[in-house]
């Protein structure tokens, strides 16, 4: 974990830090190097003749007020790709709240890195942030406590939610998540674990979750983590899709579209990594997240394009594609909690559910769909206050025809191929009673962080959900 502190003024400074402000900063000491640095337009970087600072970085001005293509952010990666120093001083006088949190987050995220898993061997010795000081302004203080616990603990969630991600297939199967997430939860006390295995989840009637996994030699499990931060209210429903590894079943994918597809559990990962920062943040209020895993498998007992399996609510499902399996558990896992909570406040899943909403959006906006207006407004708010944006698509009755079957209720996917991620979120919708809010939010885009043609967890979108959370709390 990454340590913090609030500083006035630069002499109170961690000797041999590295040095972030803007050039027009007035926090800034007048000295030689500063001033021609100051005439720099655009990234000043110095490591000589820093003293007492081991680096000094200034970054253009409108960088700190660009709320909009985390051009701060840009800026920053690659001078944390080998850091120089343990400790960071953060000149924040002067920033847009939303590029605030933004940076504070991507900071307490450099706790984790890829070799943390020890499947790689590196030097000891290597550099990595311990240490944030964030240098304000005196009437600054109060307001950016309270945003730098917040901060913090989203970065924990992420972190936990990241690193989970990040494990390799082979390991991080549907139990394994289960023991991690017990082990995690165990540390908060307003956490408790509740798991069906593969003989309940086939008693309790969850058909499409039974009909992915059941080709795996790892069997399925549904995950509820039930936080209690208050005795009595309704409850807020989270619902993860945890695909721990992607085949596409009998509809296979090919090579290149595999490599990536251990990370098809993100979606859980994400809630595993909410219901930790929100139990840290003690939270007044009572939350369910749900993480439905399983593997998408070839064998001997795989599902079959043509199957018609029977979700936990009654409605059957025609599996016309086995590698649209992620809204099938997902499906399932969306109407056990609307059954276990029928007063519920909200139901919002999360899902690397369609490349085509990458397609869409790109990788910056999370599609969200959902037939609600407040709770539409609500996470759209909650986006743009994050910089952990969604962007909403659309979901009406005019995408019936997509999820229509001659043998079942409802077909998996639309055999005219057409507008598939609001496709997914239609059969979605026929999960959730009409009585309970619910919300959609296709991740594919923005659950991972590509770079250099690599890709790793982003641990997006929980600053999105704590966000809409603590605005619920306000408001």
């Amino acid at each position: 974990m990454i340590s913090c502190e609030l500083i006035t003024t630069l002499a109170k400074a961690k000797p041999h830090s590295h040095l972030l402000a803007y050039p027009s900063s007035a926090l800034l000491p007048d000295t030689a190097l500063i001033n021609e640095m100051r005439e720099q337009k655009n990234v000043a970087d110095a490591r000589f003749g820093c003293a007492p600072f081991s680096r000094i970085t200034l970054l253009p001005d409108a960088l700190w007020h660009d709320a909009l293509t985390d051009g701060l952010l840009a800026a920053l990666r690659p001078l944390f790709a080998a850091p120089v120093s343990e400790n960071v001083v953060l000149d924040v006088s002067n920033i847009h709240d939303t590029v605030l949190v933004q940076v504070l987050r991507f900071l307490f995220n450099q706790a984790h890195r890829l070799s943390d898993l020890k499947l790689k061997k590196t030097a000891d010795t290597d550099l990595r942030i311990r240490h944030v000081t964030v240098l304000c302004l005196p009437e600054q203080q109060e307001h950016l406590s309270k945003i730098i616990e917040q901060q913090r603990a989203i970065a924990n969630g992420m972190i936990a939610a990241r690193r989970l991600a990040d494990t390799p297939s082979d390991r991080c199967t549907p139990q394994y998540v289960v023991d991690e997430a017990q082990t995690l939860c165990a540390a908060f006390p307003a956490l408790r674990c509740e798991v069906l295995d593969e003989k309940q989840i086939v008693e309790q009637g969850l058909g499409l979750l039974h009909a992915v996994g059941k080709g795996a030699t790892c069997p399925p499990r549904l995950l509820a983590i039930h936080y209690d931060g208050i005795a009595e209210g309704s409850v807020r429903c989270y619902v993860g899709k945890g695909i721990t590894f992607d085949t596409g079943g009998l509809w296979l994918k090919e090579g290149a579209g595999m490599y990536t597809m251990k990370y098809d559990m993100c979606g859980a990962a994400n809630v595993l990594g909410l219901m930790l920062t929100v139990a840290e943040l003690n939270l007044p209020l009572r939350i369910m997240g749900v993480l439905a895993l399983a593997e998408n498998a070839i064998g001997p007992d795989a599902m079959q394009p043509g199957t018609v399996a029977r979700a936990c609510n009654g409605l059957t499902v025609e599996i016309n594609n086995t590698d649209a399996e992620g809204r099938l558990v997902l499906a399932d896992a969306i109407a056990w909690a609307s059954e276990r909570y029928p007063q519920a406040q909200y139901i919002i899943d999360m899902a690397t559910l369609t490349g085509a909403v990458v397609k869409a959006l790109g990788y910056e906006l999370s599609g969200l769909m959902t037939q609600n207006e407040p709770l539409r407004q609500a996470l759209s708010l909650a986006g743009k206050t994050s910089g952990d944006d969604v962007w909403s698509l659309p979901l009406d009755a005019r995408l019936k025809k997509q999820t229509e079957s001659t043998i079942a209720d409802l077909c998996n996917t639309p055999t005219n191929n057409a507008a598939i991620s609001a496709s997914a979120a239609w059969l979605l919708h026929h999960f959730c009673p009409p009585t309970i809010p619910w919300a959609h939010l296709d991740i594919s885009g923005t659950a991972l962080w590509r770079e250099g043609g690599r890709s790793v967890a982003s641990g997006r979108p929980i600053p999105l959900l704590v966000e809409h959370l603590l605005a619920d709390i306000e408001s």
